[in-house]
C-alpha cells in the first residue's frame, strides 16, 4: 500500500474517532440511546445547557449513557500508532460542533449557535446578536429590578427585626421591674403580718406568764408560812405536859390555816390554734384586701402605636407621639385599638370599663380574626360587636349604626359576654341600666376578645378590679 493511501485511511479513521463537540480524539467516550458518541466531559458540559443530544437534538440525560469500550480501545490504539496530538481547542466564541463563529441567538434554547446549527433550530426563533442582546438584557434588567425590590424588603425587615429585639428587651426590663415591685409590696405586707402575729403572740405570752408568776409567788409565800406552822406545832408537841396544855389554845390559834391551794386556770396556756392554726390560709385570706383581681388585662402586643398602656396593663390612653414598637402582625395600625390579653371560647365573662368624661370611645368585643393592618368600618359586619360615643351620640355599631337611648352620660360601661349563648350585653355600670345586646356567630374554636378604643384623648380608659371572694367547704 503506498503512502498516499495510508494517509487517506488514517484521515478517514481519525474523523471516525473524533468527538463532534471538542473536535478531538474521543476521551472516555460514552454512547447515547440515539447511537451517537461523545467524550464524557464534553457531553456533561453540553447537558448542562440542554438535555438533548448535541448532534441530533434527541432528548437524553446523563444516566442514560453507557461506556463505549470498543470505541475507547480503538482511540487509544490510534493515538499510539499515529503519535496523534490533539489540535488546539477552538475559541470559546466558535461552535464546538462546526468550528464556525457563533453569530445567531436561539430564543427558545437561550444559547448562541452558528449558521450550520440553524438547521437543527429551524422551528425556533433565531435572532442576530445585535437583536438578542437587548432581549436578554431586558429580561435581566427585570431581574435586577426584582432583586433591588427584594433587597429593599429584606432591609426593611432587618430593621423591623432589630426593632423587635429592642422591644423584647424593653418588655423584659419593664416586666422585671413590675415583678420586683409587686413582690416587694407583697413581701412588705407579709413582713408586716409576721410582725403583727409575733407581737400578738408575745403579748399573750406576757399576760399568761404574768398570771402564772403571780400564782408562783403566792404559792411560795404560803409554802413558807406552812413550814413555819409545822415547826411551831412540832416544837409544842415536844414540850412537857403542863406547859403544853397551858400553850395549847394559843398554839392552836397561831397555827390556824384558812388559805386554799392555788389552782391552774383553765385558759392558762397559749391559744396555739389562734397563732398557728391554718396559718397560711389565714394569711392568704388577709391578703385579699391588698391584692386586686382584674377580669381583663390589656395586650400590649395588639396596642396601636398611638396608645400608651399602664405598667400593670389595666389602663390605656393616648400617646403624644407614636411609640417605637415593631409592626408585628397582632398590632392595630392605623386603627387606634387594643385588645384584652385573653380570648374566650366558652363560659360567662364580665368586666367594667371607666370611660370617664372622654368625648369619644369604643368598647366591645371582636373576633380573633378582626382586621389589624388597615382601616375598616367598626361594625358587626367586620366581626366587632361594640358601642360607641362620638359627637355626643351613643350608638350600637350595627351595619347601620343604631342610636341608643341614654338618660345620662355613663362613666362606667359594664360588658357581659355569654359565650355559651353567643350573646354580649352592655350596661350603664352606675345606673345599672341595660343599653343594648347583640347575638353573634363564630366558627368552631374561634376566640372572642375584649376590644377597647379610647380615642386620641388624654383621659385614660381603665378597667375596674373585680370582687374577690373566698369560699370554703
Amino acid at each position: 500500500m503506498d503512502v498516499d493511501m495510508q494517509n487517506d485511511t488514517s484521515e478517514a479513521l481519525r474523523q471516525d474517532l473524533t468527538c463532534a463537540v471538542c473536535q478531538s480524539i474521543f476521551s472516555d467516550p460514552v454512547l447515547l440511546p440515539c447511537t451517537h458518541s461523545f467524550c464524557r466531559e464534553c457531553l456533561q458540559r453540553s447537558l448542562q445547557v440542554s438535555q438533548t443530544c448535541p448532534f441530533c437534538r434527541e432528548p437524553c440525560t446523563e444516566d442514560q449513557t453507557i461506556v463505549n469500550r470498543d470505541l475507547k480501545n480503538a482511540c487509544e490504539t490510534f493515538v499510539k500508532q499515529t503519535n496523534w496530538k490533539s489540535p488546539p481547542k477552538p475559541s470559546e466564541f466558535c461552535c464546538t460542533l462546526h468550528l464556525k463563529p457563533l453569530e445567531l441567538y436561539c430564543e427558545l434554547d437561550e444559547r448562541l449557535v452558528c449558521v450550520d446549527c440553524a438547521t437543527s433550530h429551524s422551528a425556533h426563533r433565531l435572532l442576530s446578536i445585535k437583536d438578542g442582546v437587548p432581549l436578554c438584557k431586558s429580561e435581566l434588567n427585570d431581574k435586577v429590578e426584582y432583586f433591588e425590590k427584594k433587597i429593599d424588603l429584606y432591609g426593611r425587615m432587618r430593621q423591623t427585626l432589630f426593632k423587635t429585639v429592642e422591644c423584647i428587651q424593653k418588655q423584659a426590663g419593664d416586666a422585671e421591674n413590675q415583678i420586683k415591685e409587686e413582690f416587694e409590696r407583697l413581701h412588705n405586707f407579709l413582713h408586716a403580718q409576721e410582725n403583727i402575729r409575733l407581737q400578738t403572740l408575745a403579748t399573750e405570752m406576757e399576760v399568761k406568764m404574768s398570771v402564772v408568776q403571780e400564782k408562783i409567788s403566792t404559792t411560795e409565800e404560803h409554802l413558807k408560812s406552812l413550814k413555819e406552822h409545822l415547826d411551831t406545832l412540832k416544837k409544842e408537841l415536844d414540850n412537857e405536859d403542863l406547859p403544853f396544855l397551858m400553850n395549847f389554845q394559843k398554839t392552836k390559834i397561831q397555827t390556824y390555816w384558812s388559805q386554799r391551794v392555788p389552782k391552774i386556770e383553765q385558759d392558762c396556756l397559749l391559744t396555739m390554734s389562734k397563732h398557728v392554726g391554718s396559718l397560711g390560709f389565714n394569711i392568704w385570706k388577709s391578703m385579699k384586701d391588698c391584692v386586686q383581681y382584674y377580669p381583663v388585662v390589656l395586650d400590649p402586643n395588639s396596642a396601636s402605636p398611638w396608645l400608651a398602656l399602664s405598667p400593670d396593663l389595666t389602663s390605656v390612653k393616648e400617646s403624644p407621639e407614636p411609640l417605637p414598637v415593631p409592626n408585628n402582625p397582632d398590632r392595630f395600625d392605623p386603627c387606634v385599638f387594643v385588645l384584652g390579653a385573653e380570648g374566650y371560647t366558652s363560659g360567662k365573662h364580665k368586666w367594667e370599663v371607666s370611660v370617664g368624661d372622654s368625648p369619644k370611645w369604643i368598647v366591645g368585643v371582636c373576633k380573633e380574626s378582626v382586621v389589624r393592618k388597615k382601616m375598616f368600618t367598626v361594625s358587626t359586619t367586620y366581626g366587632v360587636w361594640a358601642i360607641r360615643l362620638s359627637k355626643e351620640k351613643y350608638t350600637a355599631l350595627t351595619p347601620e349604626p343604631t342610636q341608643l337611648s341614654v338618660n345620662s352620660c355613663p362613666e362606667k360601661i359594664r360588658v357581659r359576654l355569654n359565650m355559651d349563648k353567643r350573646e354580649v350585653s352592655f350596661y350603664d355600670g352606675l345606673a345599672e341600666k341595660h343599653l343594648v345586646s347583640f347575638t353573634f356567630k363564630l366558627e368552631n374554636g374561634e376566640k372572642m376578645y375584649p376590644i377597647f378604643g379610647p380615642g386620641l384623648q388624654n383621659t385614660p380608659m381603665f378597667i375596674f378590679p373585680g370582687k374577690v371572694t373566698i369560699q370554703t367547704s
